[in-house]
């Protein structure tokens, strides 16, 4: 058994390489968009349909109890719903037997070592770093949108005395944001991952069960959580521009 803390290449497409943990983060971008199209045709009394409808409503009550504001929870729920959702679905599918388990040997050095043909995307910190830039490039665009591009930057360049130092702060919190964010959820995901494997190769079959229990939990947590700060600093973001 060997555990590797970066996501390992399965083949190239050209120059660019494709992990194992890129291949299920298509896998379930594809699997949602499956989703969405099967919910376009299925009739709305459905239970299907209206399981989704449920989450899509939770997640709105959640957003309104952060913002408040309903202009704001238009504009950003669509996005902290697909945040939410590919998050969890990521996280959920690396749960399924199989994924981390099922590929084929190569041969290295110190002998022959199993590749993963499938690895939960949010175990690569590129993925959950990609995720934490693309939430923080939104917030951003939003705030920017609301308030003017040249104010908003304003924020965090200004030549005005102790002004100055204040924004090299504002930007030093952002870039801390985007570390919080993707450290977080790769962290919580891939220690999951290894717990996992390490109680499967010791006491297979009925051990494991309770410690997947568990990420199943901490899957939903985590996207839960990610989903929660985007809509807070989202929040942050535009009222800080209203005040100006």
């Amino acid at each position: 058994m060997e555990i590797s803390l970066a996501a390992e290449t399965i083949f190239h497409l050209g120059p660019i390489p494709v992990t194992n943990s890129m291949l299920m983060s298509t896998v379930a971008a594809v699997f949602l968009i499956f989703v969405i199209y099967l919910l376009q045709k299925l009739p709305k009394t459905s239970l299907f349909y209206n399981f989704f409808e449920m989450i899509v409503e939770w997640l709105y009550n959640l957003a309104t109890q952060i913002l408040g504001e309903e202009k704001k929870v238009q504009q950003i729920l669509p996005i902290a719903t697909t945040l939410f959702l590919f998050i969890i679905t990521n996280n959920w599918l690396g749960l399924l037997p199989g994924i981390g388990t099922i590929g084929f040997w190569h041969q290295q050095e110190e002998g022959k070592t199993l590749l993963p043909l499938l690895r939960s995307g949010n175990a690569d910190l590129n993925s959950t770093l990609g995720l934490a830039i693309s939430a923080i490039f939104i917030i951003h665009y939003f705030a920017a949108k609301e308030a003017g591009v040249f104010n908003h930057l304003k924020k965090f360049f200004n030549l005005r005395g102790i002004f100055s130092f204040v924004g090299i702060l504002e930007l030093f919190s952002e870039f801390s944001k985007i570390l919080s964010f993707s450290f977080r959820l790769f962290g919580n995901i891939f220690a999951g991952e290894v717990l996992l494997m390490v109680v499967s190769f010791l006491i297979p079959f009925f051990a494991p069960l309770p410690f997947l229990g568990l990420e199943i939990f901490v899957g939903f947590i985590q996207a839960l959580v990610f989903t929660t700060l985007t809509l807070v600093f989202y929040g942050m973001a535009t009222s800080h521009q209203e005040e100006h």
